[in-house]
């Protein structure tokens, strides 16, 4: 049920990010989503891609500090109250969200939402209790 982000640390000048879409590019590889934070020094940039293995080896070779994370791609429903409806659960299960960002892609009237959990196991098993659709990695990847 876990997807997998990879998370590139960027120094915060010019050209940098395009030299990571350059590297994914040419290596035939398809972000799904993203997420940049940045202070005055440095970036960190979140992608889910269409292989995670490929990416973390070409972003790599090209000089880049990767990691990997293990993430959850929710659906939460598409009106007012949704996202407030998972994350009370969460809260009320003692799950801590350390970041989310949404996915670009709509399925039916959810939209999709990433998240990073302190205790991903935990946050899965509540969400599947609940009936909240989580979003397998593998088909993730394909959307």
């Amino acid at each position: 049920m876990k997807a997998e982000q990879i998370s590139i640390f960027l120094e915060n000048r010019t050209g940098r990010l395009e030299e990571v879409t350059r590297v994914l590019a040419e290596a035939g590889i398809s972000i799904r989503a993203l997420s940049l934070a940045d202070t005055s020094d440095f970036g960190i940039l979140r992608l889910i891609v269409s292989d995670h293995e490929k990416a973390k080896k070409a972003l790599k070779d090209s000089g880049f500090t990767v990691g990997r994370n293990a993430v959850v791609a929710v659906e939460v429903s598409d009106k007012p109250g949704g996202l407030h409806a998972i994350l009370n659960l969460l809260n009320a299960g003692g799950v801590n969200v350390e970041y989310m960002y949404a996915f670009v892609h709509q399925c039916e009237r959810s939209a999709v939402i990433i998240f990073r959990f302190d205790r991903t196991d935990q946050a899965i098993e509540l969400l599947q209790k609940n009936n909240i659709t989580i979003i397998p990695g593998d088909k993730l990847y394909t959307i």
